[in-house]
């Protein structure tokens, strides 16, 4: 399945329940609110989409604590649950999903090597995280994590768990 037959299957079922969903993106730059907005309509359902690349803006647009990224690194549970909180609060969007990771080819360590990816979703009050190890280049990486997010957030809206694999 396609990333735009996903986002389309996503508008779908937010549609359905009258609900509207944020994004606050790192690694994959936008991509996850790219494919929402490839679909005719989806201003009825997509609210905002946050692209918060440096730690900075991550605390000046989502108010994720500026020690956690001390704490425990930018690609962390910790800062994804921040930024999709700190999302879902700025949009009053009802579903987010956030996501900060190491796309390559450096800046990977050996604990958060290269692949490395944090995804945070949230219906409500509800919080779902999950950390990934994809392979390829940077943009398989990328393409993955946009994946990735995507079925988590269909799967949520269905009343599933988003967890994968």
């Amino acid at each position: 399945m396609t990333l735009t037959d996903l986002a389309s299957q996503l508008g779908d079922a937010l549609q359905r329940q009258g609900a509207l969903v944020t994004t606050a993106e790192s690694c994959t730059g936008g991509g996850i609110a790219e494919a929402i907005t490839r679909i005719a309509g989806s201003s009825a359902w997509f609210e905002a989409g946050f692209v918060t690349y440096s730690n900075a803006q991550k605390t000046h647009l989502l108010d994720v604590p500026a020690g956690l990224f001390s704490q425990v690194g930018a690609v962390s549970r910790e800062v994804v649950e921040a930024m999709v909180r700190g999302a879902q609060r700025a949009s009053g969007a009802r579903y987010g999903v956030a996501v900060s990771g190491i796309a390559g080819p450096g800046g990977g360590s050996p604990d958060k090597p290269v692949g490395t990816v944090w995804l945070a979703w949230t219906v409500d009050e509800k919080i779902v995280t999950q950390r990934f190890q994809f392979d390829g280049d940077r943009q398989a990486v990328r393409e993955q994590s946009v994946e990735a997010a995507l079925v988590g957030l269909i799967r949520l809206a269905a009343g599933e768990n988003p967890i994968q694999g």
